[in-house]
């Protein structure tokens, strides 16, 4: 076998010995590589990055009940965390209360428990909304959640419009790859309509939804396939508020992006940098976006927590360390560092702050920050950026042709691609082809046990015991009428954000609102794959 074939990156991208100008395209630094700050943004969104600012350091977190969770959040806070990050319990995402008889056994256990506006009231007890960014990682009730924290945002006085964060309502990268579906894609397409309609209007601050590459790529994707089902998501989405009547400069501008950070560290800067362009191109000239924020790519970051071993635990904060590194480099507007222990359990509040503290030494001691994009005309980045580009480009073009994301999701293509790629993953990795320190290279004997936070049943006791209490003492005949104006709502063409909020002040509990919706949207079910 010739040598040079051997070097490839996690896409299988073929790696040369060396790279010259021979390898860009003609005048590719004044038509592709361009300034920071200008279209097509390869060298990121803002001419000074972090020399202006640095990014935002937010750390994903939520476990047991609402008191808990509000402890872990303010420690972040109090250790230099400059927004929340809210992780939902299994039920939460799948619209069942903690007193569901599916819900046993999974509450508070991955996640915080939020069944009603009680739940989220306490989740954020002295925290100022207005002071705080929030990003609640949360897709089929994502509506309903949202409303529960404009809610919290009401009673503590604040007005809608200082109201900031993001919700991830990225519901075709659920049929795709995270699999925390409710309702079939038209209806889920109509309630995140829904949302951008409504925060355009009510809720300027807010990003309404945070298209997402992350879970398509801890479902074993190339970084190719990420970055083009990703952004094939955002047509779809950018598509759905246009057939409805939007501006695409109305909404479009509030929409962000979410990317896996995974070990290639070069690959993963070139991605990064390949999708602001691409975007920005897809924008302008897709559909005609005229105000320059529309055409804009801004994203959050996480390492990859699929990357992970739970041998040799510690090696994962080498691993988290190198991904963060790309995030910074690819120019990433906001990030969350894993914890070494996630693989095998929640985080420990001293692996949390580990976490954290790895942020805050690449931003302070790395000298990274110093200039924006140092890795701008590199002879590698920037070819490894057009091709990229080239191969996920070929992707959205085939989505395209099957007539959008949508039909491609109910045809299982983008499933199917994903398990090929996976599936070929891991035969790499038993054969010794890809190299994971701890797996298959560098294997240690006799390894000892590592400390684990293990939660307890108590607060699924608890948290089942406050909801019931909750469902007793409210004002039942006020739920049943919001209940009843939400079906009607549902049932024709109405946006229901404001049902939702109607809903949540008396605290009917999110459980109670999926079900009405399921009596009218149904529930979907996953098609044979392609």
């Amino acid at each position: 076998m010739d040598i040079k074939s051997q070097f490839t990156t996690i896409s299988d991208l073929p790696i040369n010995e060396l790279y010259t100008p021979d390898d860009l395209p003609k005048d590719a630094y004044k038509k592709e590589i361009g300034l920071p700050g200008k279209y097509p943004f390869t060298r990121g969104i803002h001419p000074n990055m972090y020399r202006g600012r640095t990014w935002t350091k937010r750390m994903f977190a939520g476990f047991g009940t609402p008191e808990e969770t509000n402890k872990r959040f303010k420690y972040l806070l109090e250790h230099g965390q400059t927004g929340l990050s809210v992780a939902f319990h299994f039920p939460t995402l799948m619209g069942w209360d903690s007193d569901s008889p599916r819900a046993r056994g999974e509450v508070g256990k991955c996640g915080v428990a939020i069944d009603s506006l009680r739940d989220m009231e306490v989740l954020f007890d002295g925290i100022p909304l207005d002071k705080v960014t929030t990003s609640m990682t949360i897709n089929s009730p994502a509506a309903i959640l949202l409303a529960m924290y404009l809610a919290v945002a009401e009673k503590q006085g604040i007005s809608f419009d200082k109201v900031g964060g993001t919700i991830q309502n990225d519901i075709l990268k659920e049929y795709i790859a995270q699999k925390t579906y409710i309702f079939p894609p038209k209806p889920s397409m109509r309630l995140i309509t829904d949302v951008l309609d409504y925060c355009t209007k009510s809720v300027p601050r807010w990003n309404t939804i945070s298209i997402s590459g992350y879970h398509i790529r801890e479902a074993g994707s190339t970084a190719i396939q990420e970055l083009a089902f990703t952004i094939a998501d955002g047509i779809a989405y950018v598509q759905a508020g246009l057939d409805v009547g939007l501006d695409v400069d109305s909404f479009a501008p509030r929409l962000s992006f979410f990317w896996d950070i995974h070990n290639d560290f070069f690959e993963e800067v070139a991605k990064l940098r390949a999708a602001r362009r691409m975007w920005a191109r897809i924008m302008k000239e897709r559909f005609k976006a005229k105000d320059v924020r529309s055409q804009m790519m801004r994203f959050h970051s996480q390492t990859a927590g699929c990357s992970l071993t739970a041998q040799q635990p510690v090696n994962n904060v080498v691993r988290t360390t190198i991904q963060a590194m790309a995030a910074v480099l690819g120019g990433t507007q906001s990030l969350h560092t894993n914890s070494l222990d996630e693989t095998y359990a929640l985080p420990t509040e001293e692996s949390v702050r580990i976490a954290l503290r790895t942020q805050q030494i690449i931003e302070e001691e790395s000298g990274v920050t110093n200039t924006v994009d140092p890795l701008g005309g590199s002879y590698f980045v920037e070819a490894l950026t057009d091709k990229l580009e080239e191969e996920a480009l070929k992707y959205i073009k085939k989505i395209d042709e099957m007539g959008g994301m949508v039909s491609a999701i109910e045809r299982g293509f983008p499933m199917a691609e994903i398990q090929r790629a996976s599936y070929r993953y891991q035969q790499q990795v038993e054969k010794g082809e890809k190299k994971i320190v701890g797996i298959n290279s560098h294997v240690l004997k006799d390894e000892p046990a590592p400390e684990i936070l293990r939660i307890s049943d108590e607060p699924e006791r608890k948290q089942i015991e406050e909801t019931r209490k909750l469902k007793q003492s409210r004002d039942n005949e006020k739920v049943k009428a919001a209940l009843a104006h939400l079906k009607k709502g549902a049932n024709g063409d109405t946006n229901l954000m404001p049902l939702f909020l109607d809903a949540v002040k008396v605290y009917t509990t999110l459980g109670e609102i999926v079900a009405t919706l399921k009596e009218v949207f149904g529930e979907y079910r996953d098609p044979a794959t392609y």
